[in-house]
């Protein structure tokens, strides 16, 4: 048999192929690993928008990383709708901002507003529409054929949100920025962007460059053992 024909083979008469991982040594797992949190450690969001044109090209890469997450039944229950046209992203920013409307005026429990206080947050949303793109993310509840019937998917809001964990660490590793933005109830970006009825919107999120200057809120991030319990 020949090296060629190794990398395929079937399991219970489904086609599976070789995994080659390039694994590293000790040592270069570990300098990986701490360059990768370094680097991740920088990511922030950010509410504050240049105007600098971000590609399509670019844009596309990003939902193709994303869209590598892993998934239940590896159904990939997930629709990226990506917006750069004005009309819309101002439509989006008008609903969106009824809806905060709503949450900053009573919707919203005291000890919320006081939790966000130190983030600076206000119903007025002007990144919607200064940052060049909108990736608005639709987790498919269902499948739908091309008749119209419907199939399960599995473990959905585990997969999007895995997924969306992916896309955000994509964003900050060319680059740019971006925030999670959840208006809720978010219905109205089903119907702004006439999603099909197996759609829920799940998340929001303005990519671009972060203006200059662009300030964020002076905090910090929980220490390791707040975090983590290791059993050894």
């Amino acid at each position: 048999m020949s090296i060629a024909a190794e990398k395929k083979i079937e399991i219970n008469g489904y086609k599976h192929t070789l995994f080659e991982s390039g694994s590293l040594s000790k040592e270069e797992l570990l300098k990986t690993s701490i360059q990768f949190f370094e680097h991740l450690d920088k990511r922030r969001s950010v509410r504050d928008f240049s105007d600098r044109e971000v590609s399509k090209k670019a844009i596309e890469n990003l939902i193709k990383s994303a869209s590598t997450a892993p998934s239940g039944a590896h159904k990939q229950p997930w629709t990226f709708c990506a917006i750069s046209n004005s009309e819309l992203k101002s439509k989006i920013r008008e609903a969106a901002e009824v809806e905060e409307q709503e949450n900053y005026s009573g919707r919203m429990s005291e000890s919320w507003l006081r939790d966000l206080a130190p983030l600076g947050t206000t119903m007025e949303k002007p990144f919607l529409e200064e940052a060049p793109w909108l990736i608005v993310v639709f987790k498919k509840v269902y499948q739908l054929d091309e008749t119209g019937a419907k199939h399960n998917n599995y473990y959905v809001n585990e997969s999007v949100g895995i997924a969306c964990g992916m896309l955000i660490t994509a964003i900050h590793n060319a680059g740019l920025v971006t925030l999670t933005h959840t208006p809720s109830p978010m219905n109205f970006l089903t119907k702004v962007l006439e999603r099909p009825s197996n759609e829920r919107a799940y998340l929001l999120l303005p990519v671009g460059y972060a203006k200059d200057p662009a300030y964020v809120p002076d905090i910090e991030r929980k220490e390791l053992d707040e975090v983590s319990q290791f059993y050894e």
